[in-house]
């Protein structure tokens, strides 16, 4: 009872440092108040930054890497916004504005369920995050041990369950069949042209070497060219962005021995995680804010992060738990804890 009591103490003074702290930055800032404005804008900075980085790469000359760097920096935006809308915080009482932005930062990341079904999954998650049950987490790989094959489960959402099918499916919320028809029509388009892109040019690495015939049709060529500039623009960068996202959500939230809010996440904010942090919005050094706090969108998240981590260092919020990745997401720190 007494660990409980201190538990719910330093959840009260975190939430009241971050509720605080976002007052004070509401009050500086009188636009904050727009937040339907601000949701919008972000969402047409965000589409128009992807659509200028393929123009970029088909009329002027952009290189294949910074197209890919940008359109995953982009689409990363329009994930923070799907968040964000999960927990309605844009056009709550505007259907179309929020149906408009929920299947638009959709298409802007289609190696993903739908957003209506993710909801569903996200809203489990905060209800049981570190458990058996949840689902969300469990599918990018947390609680696995690191290794290849949970590097193999980051890459891909569809890759994940089809792999652990079995395992998955002891949980009530999942159903194979039903969560790959929530993917469709966008998933659909997104996995098959993408291995479509990478079975072909493993087999144009490969045809020198097994003597291989490498005479492709005009029609092939050109449905091959079409992939090639699909790939850089919208394929390969959400590719990324998942990989990124996935290795950091699942390494930053502890699992199986979680009993409090407290234990659910920890601040991955190491400077070597730089490059990661770019490309899924700062994801691993602010998510602890959501978790006790959702109902802020995530651009005020980063601006009282600094503060925020202040308090919950003081409280013994742990940062940078890199071994927790050796101890398959355990808050517990020894095996014998674990055990």
């Amino acid at each position: 009872m007494h660990q409980n009591y201190n538990d719910s103490q330093t959840a009260e003074i975190i939430q009241q440092a971050i509720a605080t702290a976002d007052g004070h930055c509401r009050a500086r800032w009188s636009l904050l108040e727009h937040q339907n404005t601000i949701g919008l804008i972000i969402l047409t900075i965000a589409l128009l930054g992807m659509v200028t980085s393929a123009l970029g790469y088909i009329l002027w000359g952009f290189p294949a890497w910074l197209t890919i760097i940008l359109s995953t920096f982009f689409a990363a935006l329009s994930h923070e916004l799907e968040h964000d809308l999960i927990h309605r915080l844009y056009f709550r009482k505007n259907k179309i504005a929020y149906h408009m932005m929920m299947s638009l930062v959709w298409l802007m990341r289609p190696n993903t369920v739908n957003p209506w079904y993710r909801q569903k999954m996200h809203l489990n998650h905060h209800k049981t995050s570190g458990t058996e049950n949840d689902l969300e987490e469990r599918i990018l790989g947390n609680g696995m041990k690191f290794g290849f094959y949970r590097l193999l489960i980051s890459l891909d959402t569809f890759i994940s369950i089809t792999l652990r099918a079995k395992e998955l499916s002891r949980l009530k919320q999942f159903n194979y069949f039903d969560f790959t028809l929530k993917g469709a029509p966008l998933a659909y388009i997104y996995l098959l042209a993408l291995y479509s892109f990478l079975i072909f040019h493993s087999y144009q690495a490969a045809a020198p070497v097994l003597s291989l015939s490498v005479d492709y049709s005009y029609k092939l060529l050109a449905v091959i060219e079409f992939l090639n500039i699909l790939a850089v623009v919208w394929l390969l960068p959400n590719a990324l962005r998942a990989l990124c996202l996935h290795g950091i959500s699942a390494t930053l939230h502890y699992y199986g021995d979680v009993d409090h809010l407290n234990k659910q996440c920890q601040v991955l904010n190491h400077w070597a995680l730089f490059p990661i942090q770019l490309l899924c919005c700062n994801f691993g050094s602010t998510h602890i804010i959501h978790h006790y706090y959702v109902r802020q969108p995530f651009y005020i998240r980063q601006l009282i992060a600094k503060e925020v981590h202040q308090v919950m260092r003081e409280q013994g919020i742990r940062f940078n738990d890199f071994h927790s990745l050796v101890r398959a997401n355990r808050f517990s720190l020894t095996e014998k804890q674990n055990a």
